[in-house]
């Protein structure tokens, strides 16, 4: 397997996984009993993590070894998530999510790193668009299938096959160590991001981060209360949602890298994702579920674009550190979306969420087609 294909694989197995909990895992809390702030705070647990560990890790992998550090996160994902089918109480559930936070984001930073630094010639929105693919698809499956086992059997069976799945990519994925490491004084992590187009940068992706708190908190109690969707009907309704995410990211390959057109395509997604997640808060779950497709379409064209973004913003011998810590500034929106929205939504209304974050997210755009009409890359 070429070294892009393991990459994928391994993409496609953490997203299959860990990324598939977090659309289903408030199902599970609400059946153990827990609130809206405990829920909210698992979630944050999860997403604060890699505060902890993404800069020390790109740090790592741009100075020593990425391989060993993916194996390493593979194994203890695959370990947290048997804790995680096991755990009832509140407090064991929160240090769960927390270690299981920091091992998923070690691996994300890690195979970021991987990718980023590698030089294969090819069209740059095709090796982004390919990556953003294998992301999307894992958790379209995963979450279907995760719905099937719930349906079936129950949380336990399904974190339990989640654990074995991981522990079986850690068995056979093997060989990653293919890049040259540099030693990079910490000042030039520091120049990279006071730079000013970085900073006008980190602004746009915090606030775009924050509607993921939405989906890891709100969004499949949202579909049972106002459709009557129980764990299955709610699979089916995310996971087609989340394959046309994949596909649009797909599609992106198929065009010409081009920054004028990609800043277009960035601009037209966020104004597309915020109406999207506005208006899938309908009575009528098909009106709704057509809406979701459009907030996942433009998702994925912004994952793809966004991610090429990143690559071009930092040299190559320091992006696992620069982008890591980028990814931390990411996750610190989804906490603080996680934190503001699941409460509100408990309290005031399942549907308030949505309507917030997609109005959020159009007025990102706004900011956005300020700040690209700067940001050279």
């Amino acid at each position: 397997m070429t070294l892009h294909g393991r990459i994928h694989f391994v993409n496609f197995a953490r997203k299959l996984t860990v990324t598939s909990i977090f659309f289903l895992i408030p199902l599970h809390f609400l059946a153990l009993g827990f609130n809206g702030w405990q829920i909210g705070f698992v979630i944050s647990a999860f997403a604060v993590a890699p505060l902890l560990v993404a800069f020390p890790t790109g740090w790592t992998n741009d100075r020593f070894s990425i391989s060993g550090v993916i194996r390493t996160s593979l194994a203890a994902e695959a370990a947290l998530l048997a804790v995680i089918a096991y755990a009832r109480s509140f407090p064991l559930m929160a240090a769960a999510f927390l270690g299981l936070g920091m091992a998923n984001n070690v691996l994300d930073v890690s195979i970021n790193s991987l990718y980023y630094k590698d030089e294969t010639e090819m069209d740059q929105n095709r090796k982004y668009s390919n990556y953003v693919f294998w992301v999307g698809i894992g958790p379209a499956l995963g979450v279907f299938g995760g719905g099937v086992l719930t349906r079936f059997a129950d949380f336990r069976i399904l974190f339990l096959v989640f654990a074995g799945i991981m522990a079986a990519v850690f068995a056979g994925v093997r060989g990653f160590d293919h890049e040259r490491f540099h030693v990079v004084p910490f000042r030039e992590y520091r120049r990279n991001l006071a730079r000013k187009k970085t900073v006008l940068f980190i602004i746009f992706i915090f606030v775009l981060a924050t509607h993921w708190g939405v989906e890891g908190t709100v969004y499949s109690p949202y579909l049972a209360q106002a459709f009557g969707l129980d764990g299955f009907g709610a699979s089916i309704y995310m996971s087609a949602g989340l394959f046309m995410l994949s596909m649009a990211a797909f599609l992106v390959g198929f065009l010409k890298f081009d920054v004028r057109v990609n800043r277009r395509l960035i601009l037209g997604a966020m104004l597309l994702s915020g109406v999207g997640m506005i208006a899938m808060v309908q009575r009528n779950v098909y009106v709704s579920f057509a809406f979701r497709v459009l907030h996942e379409i433009s998702d994925g064209v912004l994952g793809a674009t966004l991610t090429l973004v990143i690559s071009r913003l930092f040299e190559r011998r320091s992006i696992g550190g620069s982008a890591g810590l980028l990814v931390a500034i990411q996750i610190s929106g989804q906490m603080l979306g996680a934190m503001v929205y699941s409460p509100l939504g408990y309290r005031a209304g399942l549907h308030y969420p949505f309507l917030i974050a997609g109005a959020v997210l159009i007025l990102d755009m706004i900011y956005g087609a300020f700040i690209f009409r700067r940001l050279e890359y």
